[in-house]
């Protein structure tokens, strides 16, 4: 059975029982079927649509945000948040899809050349719990308005999730087999992989899983677009302006209890003002209320799964004892911990080399700016960086040195359907969102008369 569970309390949410083999193949051949109806489709069909799909999340904001945070305990606010920003992207690519995938007319020595942009087919979507809703619309947006289907393989303990996302396609009026959820086994990924229908797959998730998706994809000949682990460096420089700077810390690194791939995670901070930031820091960590996050006084609920706390907690311990100094934080009560802050954590420590997903603030010295950026490179991912100066010339300067997707001056690391969003090294390859998400599954055709 795939059991979806409260994080907060461990009450069962719901279990459903996983889609045999037969049935499975009854929604590839769906998909396949409404693939060849959906790509002749006009972009202003699939807008219409599309934009019923945002007034939809809107309408039912609630019903889906309570079913979020039932499933993995961010609090309300950010539920709330998620389905707003979701049916955001549904309108983006609504009203952009058709001058993203425009005909480019190129000058050569024929009469007339130009590169065309076409739909490839079903793609696979293997997508995480922690934004349950968030992830899945910001493939599917672009994926359908390009016109290809999407299946989705969501994470097991968000199954409600995965059908209300269906339903909201569904009730949109999307056709039959445009959009479906697989509730399925991960033994399964392969053998959808295997069929001729499936012609991409786009995974969020963890460094493991992307590479074992990526071997499978590779073996078919299927495009793939990973999203995976992120140590992201938020630097501070020492003309930085602390109040501000120890403040956006505090929420780039503890919301959704700090389980985001592009959350901040190491704070490299310059030593003429590490003491002051680390102080504010602190204090503002420890301000933080922690309970039920149907409570809209909380500012922090559990993180998704036991498990989960128990790695983050053995993360801790293990960074302790090879030399971070706990500032405060780090008890446990089941998925619950209390939000932690460390200090005088450096390269070879836990905190720093790995990716800690939960509520975990690792602080690091860097001697000058120049160390700062050194310190910020030496991770094996680079999904989203941030840098804190008075300075913009500079800031801009050290953000082409940082190895990342993403480089954020004076502001909050986020995802943003305008703007490419992806990562390099570890952190996976591909992107997503703007115009530069909408053409990862498309055939970009050249057509050239002579």
């Amino acid at each position: 059975m795939l059991r979806s569970i409260n994080p907060f309390d461990q009450s069962v949410v719901g279990e459903f029982q996983p889609m045999d083999a037969s049935t499975v193949q009854k929604k590839l051949d769906t998909a396949g079927k409404a693939y060849q109806s959906w790509k002749r489709t006009t972009f202003i069909e699939r807008a219409t649509l599309m934009q019923k799909a945002a007034v939809l999340l809107r309408a039912n904001k609630e019903e889906y945000a309570r079913t979020i945070t039932l499933e993995m305990g961010k609090v309300i606010g950010e539920a709330r948040a998620e389905i707003e920003k979701s049916a955001g992207a549904c309108e983006f690519f609504a009203n952009n899809a058709e001058k993203f995938l425009a005909d480019q007319i190129i000058a050569t020595d024929a009469r007339r050349s130009l590169v065309s942009h076409h739909p490839t087919g079903a793609i696979l979507a293997v997508m995480p719990w922690n934004f349950p809703f968030w992830q899945v619309i910001r493939f599917a947006a672009p994926a359908l308005m390009a016109g290809n289907v999407g299946l989705l393989k969501h994470a097991s303990t968000v199954s409600k999730c995965s059908l209300l996302l269906e339903k909201v396609f569904r009730e949109a009026g999307f056709p039959d087999g445009v959009f479906q959820s697989l509730l399925i086994d991960n033994k399964v990924i392969e053998s959808v992989l295997e069929s001729d229908v499936v012609q991409g797959v786009a995974l969020t998730g963890s460094e493991f899983a992307g590479s074992q998706v990526a071997a499978i994809a590779g073996k078919h000949i299927k495009r793939t677009v990973l999203e995976l682990g992120g140590s992201d460096p938020f630097i501070v420089l020492a003309d930085a302006d602390l109040e501000k700077t120890a403040k956006i810390a505090t929420q780039s690194r503890m919301q959704n209890a700090g389980q985001s791939c592009i959350s901040a995670k190491r704070f490299i901070v310059v030593e003429q003002v590490k003491e002051e930031f680390l102080s504010r820091f602190a204090e503002n960590i420890k301000a933080l209320r922690q309970g039920d996050p149907f409570d809209g006084n909380i500012s922090m609920g559990p993180v998704a799964r036991v498990d989960l706390a128990e790695s983050l907690e053995k993360q801790l311990n293990a960074s302790v004892k090879l030399g971070a100094r706990l500032v405060t934080g780090g008890q446990r009560q089941q998925a619950n911990v209390q939000p932690i802050l460390l200090d005088n954590v450096k390269p070879g420590i836990p905190a720093f080399d790995e990716e800690t997903f939960g509520p975990l603030a690792a602080v690091i010295t860097a001697r000058t700016e120049e160390e700062a950026v050194q310190l910020a490179n030496a991770s094996r991912y680079g999904l989203g960086a941030s840098i804190w100066t008075k300075d913009i010339e500079r800031g801009e300067r050290l953000a082409r040195e940082v190895e990342s997707g993403s480089v954020f001056i004076n502001a909050l690391m986020k995802s943003d359907q305008r703007l490419p969003f992806g990562g390099i090294k570890k952190s996976g390859y591909g992107r997503e969102l703007s115009e530069a998400g909408i053409k990862e599954f498309v055939n970009v055709k050249t057509i050239s008369i002579a």
